[in-house]
């Protein structure tokens, strides 16, 4: 059967400079702060960030008829062209885009918009064509590769088309188990939902509280569940989409063969083609049963071997991560469990959910234990599920202790994978000494695949000064090496402005120039996400 279900209220807003909600700030762990000085040398605290209000923009290049022909699409109180409204749609949440916080002088888009519905979106669309302003789409607001600059191009002005009100459960097939859902809402609000009716959609990535449906659409996004339930772009079954030059309606049967698959289109494009509104996903019945397992290995090539052999058996965990010997100390330590971090090895965090888990878990020990893993109980795996959506958190805290902290991340095949680690460790280590910065480098993979599996970095480094023109270098470099080392130049956090010129390394010219092609037939006059993806000269 199919069945309705109303709009839930909107998710609060995140830090207007930071991650996450304002009251969950907090100082760094005493740990931390004790382990800082023996992995980067004494570190000096920055200047004080600006408060909100000490902030100065631009004055905001709409014309008085831009924002009438904009009320006149979804009303006056939905034109916001308010300081705040501009500095909180300024960008996303990576290093970069919160060291800019920090300033006092900011750019930002001319103002948000707000539409409620598909079609004051397309008719939006319509009306920015008409008058050159280019429009940015903005779901949560947590891109970590630059998708969210407020970049105007050619045009005049720019604005933010903010989709928090395109909200809901659409419909649900229950005896197909498909959901169809409003783009704007979010992770959170999609499961509660869901949850209501007895179904689950599953994809927990640790933007989860913030992103949006639409947002996990744009960017391919992956989640700590993809062992499991898979990439969300393999839980998208259809798709609607707003364009400049007209709608289109996506994925009519679970399979065709009705020319290409033009919902890959869409997926990864990050709002340069057209806004995704309504997004319809392969959901699954609420699992009850839950085991948590963590491991522990020599080291992360023994690892890595445990979850290639249970990645190819079949049958395993619905979580399965494995943090380098680096990253496994920086865990520990977070805990207060300094003793075990000085200890050398890797480890492994298992989640199984759903059907046959004892025996799914009775065959991943199987292979573990060949490999030499020991395994290390259930603690440490329900420690890292608690804490798994805080990350950001910690970031921020190092950021105000002075201590820059950033991640970066790729995918290769299980035969190149420990050869791409370290490449592109040594990558950022030599960018850092370059300019006589101490870094730290840690890696994980947490998505796996037959052929291959992610690999994601996070590093934290002593600047003494211009962290961003720094960063800038260092992940330049680090860039080069993954694509020199056989990597992608992402494998979920999707390309925005960050990583679009070094897109054509990976999918060639023609691959540009198909892009391209799409993007001057559906948007001739380049005002969707100027820059992003395809670089600015490339598009037209």
């Amino acid at each position: 059967m199919s069945s309705e279900s109303g709009r839930v209220a909107v998710t609060s807003v995140m830090r207007w400079n930071g991650w996450g909600d304002p009251a969950r700030a907090s100082d760094l762990p005493r740990a931390v702060r004790m382990l800082l000085p023996l992995l980067l040398g004494r570190v000096q605290k920055p200047a004080p960030a600006v408060e909100l209000a000490e902030v100065s923009l631009e004055p905001s290049s709409l014309r008085d008829d831009d924002r009438q022909a904009l009320a006149d699409v979804v009303g006056a109180e939905r034109v916001d062209t308010s300081s705040e409204a501009r500095i909180r749609h300024a960008g996303g949440r990576s290093t970069p885009d919160l060291l800019r916080r920090r300033e006092r002088q900011q750019a930002s888009p001319d103002a948000v918009v707000l539409p409620g519905s598909h079609d004051e979106v397309a008719a939006l669309l319509r009306v920015c064509a008409d008058r050159r302003i280019a429009v940015i789409p903005f779901g949560g607001g947590t891109s970590v590769v630059g998708a969210l600059e407020p970049e105007r191009g050619t045009h005049r002005a720019v604005v933010s088309l903010d989709l928090r009100r395109l909200s809901g459960l659409l419909r649900l097939d229950e005896v197909s188990g498909e959901a169809t859902l409003a783009a704007g809402t979010t992770g959170p609000d999609a499961e509660a939902l869901l949850a209501a009716r007895g179904f689950e959609l599953g994809h927990y990535p640790q933007s989860f509280r913030y992103a949006t449906i639409g947002g996990f659409a744009a960017a391919r996004s992956s989640g700590q569940s993809s062992a499991g339930y898979g990439r969300f772009d393999s839980m998208v079954t259809g798709l609607r989409v707003a364009t400049p030059t007209g709608d289109i309606d996506l994925g009519r049967s679970p399979g065709s063969a009705a020319g290409p698959d033009l919902i890959r289109v869409f997926l990864g494009s990050e709002g340069i083609f057209g806004v995704i509104t309504e997004v319809r996903v392969r959901v699954h019945r609420v699992p009850h049963d839950r085991l948590f397992e963590a491991w522990s290995f020599a080291d992360f090539t023994q690892g890595v071997e445990g979850l290639r052999r249970v990645t190819q058996r079949g049958g395993g965990p619905t979580v399965l991560r494995l943090s380098d010997e680096a990253e496994t100390a920086v865990s520990l330590a977070q805990l207060g469990r300094i003793g075990k971090a000085l200890a050398k090895g890797a480890s492994v965090i298992t989640v199984y959910e759903g059907d046959d888990i004892a025996a799914r878990r009775a065959r991943t020990s199987a292979i573990f234990e060949a490999v030499g893993g020991v395994s290390s109980g259930e603690r440490a795996a329900e420690d890292w599920l608690d804490g798994r959506f805080d990350g950001p958190y910690l970031r921020d805290s190092l950021l105000d202790a002075g201590v820059f902290c950033e991640t970066l991340e790729t995918a290769t095949t299980w035969s190149n994978l420990l050869h791409l680690r370290a490449e592109v460790t040594a990558a950022l280590r030599a960018g850092f000494e370059e300019v006589g910065a101490r870094s730290y480098v840690m890696c994980h993979v947490s998505h796996v695949y037959p052929t291959g599996a992610s690999l994601y970095f996070t590093v934290i480094a002593n600047i003494r000064s211009d962290p961003l023109d720094t960063w800038a270098a260092v992940k330049g470099r680090a860039n080069d090496a993954i694509l020199a080392a056989g990597g992608t130049i992402s494998h979920h956090h999707a390309v925005g402005r960050d990583h679009a010129a070094w897109l054509e390394q990976e999918i060639g010219e023609t691959g540009v120039r198909i892009l391209a092609a799409i993007k001057r037939e559906l948007d001739p006059t380049c005002i969707l996400n100027p820059g992003a993806v395809i670089p600015s000269d490339r598009s037209r």
